[in-house]
């Protein structure tokens, strides 16, 4: 039949029911005209015929009618944009029955705010899935650091992750890129931290913070790729402590002294990426989850001579 197209269910969308592929993917086509469909078998799935409660596989075809039109209908009800939903879905890098996970690119804010438009928050619908609900935000990371951001898919789930991030008990590691290398290759810094409008110092009145790391590899004295992990959760916690003890991370506003240094060969962004994160212990199972760095930060440590394998 013309306008016959045949569909091939992406590895992200396993499990999914296919009722739900089609409001991702057919966001205009009603439950309605969805069910006469299915019922005079227009629509089938590897060449069977199917229902509206069929769970997909990666890799199943899925054959789609002509639809008038209905396919190119944008998702106004939830505010997402046909663009911003694979965009969003295309980050995704970890998915169960509870919880979500997402690489996020640097640059992308998380919540909303002041000239913020565009952000996760703004986007969460489109990662609905086959669940009943979007995901829940339970923790933030800032707008221009990249890497793993878990989302809740269950209030069960939601309660669970938000009690955690707030108590510090997950172990988190985060990938910095600094100028110049610490004095120590293994240690600890302990420097309680205080809000000063934009930035988070060093004061004897802060609130305890506390940050481990290890130097992965380092150029001397002028660069070092470091493995941090905060205690603590206070704001800018790595950025500010790594600036502390005269290792500012490369692309950071924020944190370099007086003026910030730019290197020719090194991408000018924030080069510091939440790269591993472990929730094995809040969920009786192995659930550890990693994310890959970004493609500029990758070449930076190839132009300065410091190897790393992920």
């Amino acid at each position: 039949m013309s306008g016959v197209t045949i569909v091939k269910v992406k590895e992200i969308d396993d499990g999914m029911r296919l009722n739900r592929w089609f409001l991702k993917y057919y966001p205009g086509l009603g439950i309605g005209r969805l069910q006469k469909l299915l019922r005079t078998k227009q629509i089938k799935v590897d060449g069977k015929r199917a229902e509206t409660g069929t769970r997909l596989q990666t890799g199943q075809e899925v054959r789609v009618p002509p639809l008038d039109n209905e396919a190119d209908v944008s998702v106004e009800h939830s505010g997402v944009s046909a663009r911003d939903a694979a965009y969003i879905q295309s980050l995704v890098i970890y998915k169960d029955a509870d919880i979500l996970a997402i690489n996020k690119p640097s640059g992308l804010a998380v919540q909303g705010g002041t000239n913020t438009s565009r952000h996760v928050d703004g986007m969460l619908e489109a990662l609905t899935f086959e669940a009943e609900e979007k995901p829940k935000l339970v923790h933030r990371i800032d707008k221009d650091t990249s890497g793993i951001l878990v989302l809740a898919r269950n209030r069960k789930s939601a309660d669970k992750l938000t009690k955690a991030f707030r108590e510090h008990t997950l172990q988190k590691t985060y990938l910095a890129l600094s100028s110049g290398c610490p004095k120590q290759m293994r240690g600890e810094i302990k420097a309680p931290l205080e809000k000063a409008g934009e930035k988070s110092v060093v004061s004897s009145s802060g609130k305890p913070a506390v940050t481990t790391y290890d130097v992965l590899d380092n150029v001397g004295n002028k660069f070092a790729l470091i493995a941090a992990s905060p205690l603590t959760g206070r704001t800018h916690q790595i950025r500010a402590h790594l600036e502390s003890i005269g290792c500012p991370i490369i692309g950071d506003d924020k944190y370099f002294g007086a003026e910030r240094k730019k290197f020719s060969n090194i991408t000018d962004k924030l080069h510091l990426h939440a790269y591993k994160i472990d929730l094995s212990a809040i969920y009786n199972k192995k659930v550890l989850i990693q994310a890959p760095l970004p493609e500029y930060f990758k070449n930076s440590l190839i132009s300065i001579g410091i190897s790393f394998k992920e």
